[in-house]
This record gives structure tokens, sequence and C-alpha cells, in this order.
């Protein structure tokens, strides 16, 4: 039985080669891969969405964190900042282990961030001003996305692209590409405030920690002044006490300065990463205006539907 020759297979083949062959030949020469790049999943653990982390990842390397910490600092010569992390009660160990916590999300957040700003100087539209982008043309875009990354789902850029240009392909009404792409945009603003919800937490856990601390360590000295007011009879013996007391006082104000001095540092990292993600997704949003709005046109046939 012979085939029907179909002219517009061969006319969609030959479009899709030939903007293939007007890329960029650094960007086609390889694919962008999610599953051997991104640093959760190259540990063997599931990969949180776009600059999202993964808790066992961040609390593991927290925990490492933590304990080399310590071993160095009970190693090394008596000095003041020793005194106040070993042997200041429990609190500075829980001080200490949130904001490791913190700072491996934010160095697991900036590298996810890396691998999604990958996607920017990636092109997929060619330079010529006469493609215009419509529901004839969308899969022109798509195959070009495909041959540049594994997974499009996981990469925010090419995720909000696909999101619009699969309502372009099923729907057909080009008039809503650009709604599309505002709302995708706002949810994946949503997703990146998400995503700091739980360094948030410990931000504010940090401080609360050292107010506990001052709490504990002032019972302690009050306590142990009344003892020393009860028991003792000689000058000697309340010098001795007195001890006691200034230990618990010493407790109440350094737990607290190490909680807000911590919280402190972990807040303004939070902001500097922050604004490199705000600034991502300003571009985003710029490369879809430029990419994906600016190539859509009003077919004939669609003005009139």
């Amino acid at each position: 039985m012979i085939k029907c020759f179909s002219w517009t297979h061969f006319f969609k083949q030959t479009t899709i080669e030939k903007y293939f062959r007007m890329g960029d030949q650094k960007t086609t020469s390889s694919q962008l891969s999610w599953e051997l790049t991104d640093i959760e999943q190259r540990l063997g653990l599931r990969g949180g969405r776009f600059t999202s982390t993964n808790g066992i990842l961040t609390f593991a390397i927290a925990a490492a964190l933590t304990v080399v910490f310590y071993l160095i600092l009970g190693n090394i010569p008596a000095n003041l900042l020793a005194d106040m992390l070993l042997y200041r009660g429990p609190i500075p160990y829980f001080i200490v282990f949130f904001s490791f916590w913190s700072l491996a999300i934010l160095f697991v957040k900036n590298r996810k961030l890396y691998l999604q700003r990958k996607t920017l100087p990636m092109r997929i539209t060619p330079d010529d001003h006469s493609f215009v982008l419509t529901s004839a043309t969308v899969d022109i875009v798509r195959e070009r996305i495909f041959l540049l990354v594994d997974d499009p789902r996981h990469f925010l850029l090419f995720n909000r692209i696909m999101t619009a240009l699969a309502s372009l392909k099923n729907l057909g009404q080009i008039a809503d590409v650009e709604n599309i792409l505002r709302s995708q945009a706002d949810r994946d603003e949503s997703a990146v405030q998400t995503s700091y919800s739980a360094i948030t937490g410990f931000v504010w856990a940090i401080p609360v920690l050292g107010f506990i601390g001052t709490v504990l360590g002032l019972s302690v000295a009050i306590g142990g002044f009344g003892s020393v007011l009860e028991s003792a009879s000689e000058p000697a013996q309340i010098v001795d006490a007195l001890k006691v007391v200034t230990a618990g006082l010493g407790t109440a104000f350094e737990t607290t300065l190490e909680g807000l001095v911590a919280a402190l540092c972990i807040q303004l990292l939070i902001t500097r990463q922050k604004r490199k993600e705000e600034e991502f997704l300003d571009d985003c949003s710029e490369y879809c205006t430029r990419n994906i709005v600016g190539r859509l046109r009003f077919l004939p046939y669609e003005a009139t539907t």
C-alpha cells in the first residue's frame, strides 16, 4: 500500500530543521540536564522545585558542620568564643545548629539559582524577525526547548513558557498567552517566597533561643544570689558563692548576644539571596516578553473568529 505524501509534515520538518540551523551552535551542542546538574539530584536526593531546597540535605549539612565546628572549637586554646559557646548551657548549641542550617539552605539555594540562570542566554526563537509565533509554529519553539534542556518542568523559565505554549497549541487563542505568562509569573514569585519559609522560621527562632538563655541565666543568677544571702556568713564564702551568680549572668547576656548577632548575619544573607532571585524573576519576565509576547501575531482567520 502506497502511503500518501503529507505536505504538512514535510513543511513542518523543513521549518524545524531550518530553525535549528539558525540556532547558536554553542547552545545546541550540549543539553542542560537537570538530572545531572542539580546539586540535590547529584547527591541522590529528591531535588526541590526550582530554587526550593531538600530539607534532608540541608539538615545533614548543618549537623555535619555543627559537629566539625565544635570539634575544632574544643581543641583550640581557651578563649572568649569557646567559653561563650561551650560553657553556657545547651542554648548556644541550638543557636549554632540553626545558624548552620540556615547557611546550608542559602548555599543550596544559591547553587540551584545558578543552574536556573543558565537558561537565560539560551535562544528559543530565531533571530529572523519574520518568524511569527502562532498556534501553527508552536512546535518549533517547543522542539527547541526540548533540545536545550532534558526536562523543561524543572527550569522555571522554560516551565513558564511551556505552560503558555501549551495553551496556545491546544486553544489557539494567542490573545490569552500574555495573561497566562503573567499568571504563571505570579505563581513563580509565590513559589520563591514559599521556599524561604523554613529559613524565616529559623531567623525568628534564633533570637528567641537567645532570650530563653537569658531567662535561664537570670534564674540561675537570682537563685544563686538568694542562696548566698542565706548561707554565707564570711566574706570569703560570699566571694566564692558569687562566682555562681556571675556565671549565670554571663549565660544570660551572652546567649542573647549570640542569638542577635547570628540572626542579623543570616537576615543580611537572606536579603542578598532574595534580591538575586527577584532579579532572576524579572529577567525571566523580560525574556518572555522579548521572545514570546513580542513574537505573537494574529493570523487573518484568528482575527475574525
